[in-house]
């Protein structure tokens, strides 16, 4: 018998998506959702100016994005005050991590991250053969501390820390992690993921130099500029870790619209203080709705928030399928205890509408079970 002879690691890889999306559960359900407040996408969509110039790209979308995304690196490194030496574009910050656990991990290579974070970062490690040590949680919030201490303790390329945090939508100071950096053992790169940091407080970002060679900082357009669809990522980091990305990118992984769009979205700041404030908003309703129904909302500082259901992660996983059935998508974190959590993300007032009229009776089957 003939066929692909498979690495023994690929062999060894469950054929998985890290996550179900929302078309795949309306496909199974035979309905469309009601409310799409699951994904930490942003209802609120993206700038105007945007939207304008992706479609002035498409009677050009025959040809192949720049390669080298040229005016989009210029125009983020003047935004940050950086060269753009600083800065790689890629498809997402989900794209940018597989190229970065490509350049840097191997089989058996040591990488640390939180027990429940971000899954996409561990379904790259182990794409790549590398052994992934996790820590717990500290009071809902990622422990700096303990994640530098364990990668000492067992000498990690990549250590992955994400501020504000997803799924449970908390945060350090940037001076905090500034200060825990010190920890940060010799030869250890820290992956700093700063998907949310456009939502959070003042103070948050860490205020670390483009140039520091410990850390590599992740954005996205796909949050609070409101283009998930569109993929477009960009790290900052040391030029000589940047330049080593065009060792094995996708050179052609971003299309013209893309790049029209992120770069006429970064150009529109009126636009995204609208959008902050109506996160502000969808955040401050969704933990009223919770605090209704006598469930506790954890602060947040991204475009979603986390709800305390009470008990364990069985009868949390009842008040999301509940929700689900009627039409509302949620999710829930993965691991425990942080799995006694739903998490909503922040939507328009219809979209809030939805989640208040069927969070009781979500609440009223899963305490029936």
């Amino acid at each position: 018998m003939t066929g692909p002879r498979y690495t023994p690691l690929a062999q060894s890889l469950p054929a998985t998506v890290p996550f179900v999306g929302p078309e795949t559960q309306e496909r199974q359900r035979g309905a469309p959702f009601v409310a799409r407040i699951g994904a930490n996408e942003s209802i609120f969509g993206p700038s105007p100016r945007a939207i304008e110039a992706m479609q002035r790209a498409a009677g050009e979308i025959w040809m192949y994005g720049d390669p080298e995304n040229y005016e989009l690196r210029h125009a983020l490194a003047a935004h940050h005050g950086v060269a753009p030496e600083n800065i790689v574009v890629g498809e997402g910050i989900d794209g940018l991590l597989g190229y970065l656990v490509r350049l840097l991990v191997g089989p058996e290579d040591a990488v640390v991250t939180s027990d429940g974070a971000y899954p996409t970062f561990n379904y790259h490690v182990a794409g790549f053969g590398g052994n992934l040590h996790r820590v717990p949680y500290r009071d809902d919030h990622e422990d700096p501390a303990a994640l530098f201490a364990k990668a000492a303790e067992v000498d990690a390329k990549l250590v992955y820390l994400a501020n504000p945090d997803n799924p449970m939508g908390t945060w350090h100071s940037g001076t905090d992690i500034m200060t825990a950096m010190a920890a940060l053992p010799k030869g250890c790169l820290l992956v700093l993921d700063e998907a949310y940091v456009e939502c959070a407080p003042e103070g948050t970002a860490a205020p670390v130099a483009a140039d520091d060679p410990r850390v590599i900082r992740m954005r996205t357009f796909s949050k609070v500029y409101g283009m998930a669809g569109a993929r477009v990522g960009y790290a900052i980091g040391a030029p000589e870790l940047i330049s080593a990305f065009n060792k094995v990118r996708n050179h052609f992984g971003m299309n013209r619209a893309a790049q029209a769009g992120a770069l006429a979205a970064l150009g529109d700041d009126e636009w995204l203080a609208q959008v902050r404030a109506r996160i502000a908003e969808a955040r401050d309703r969704i933990g009223q709705i919770a605090q209704a129904n006598g469930l506790k909302p954890l602060p947040s500082a991204t475009n979603f928030v986390a709800i305390d259901c009470g008990r364990d992660g069985a009868f949390a996983k009842a008040i999301l399928d509940a929700l689900v059935e009627q039409g509302v998508f949620v999710r829930m974190p993965f691991s425990a205890p942080q799995n006694r959590c739903i998490r909503v993300s922040c939507g328009g007032k219809a979209e809030m509408a939805a989640f208040e009229a069927a969070l009781p009776k979500a609440l009223a089957t899963a305490r029936a079970v």
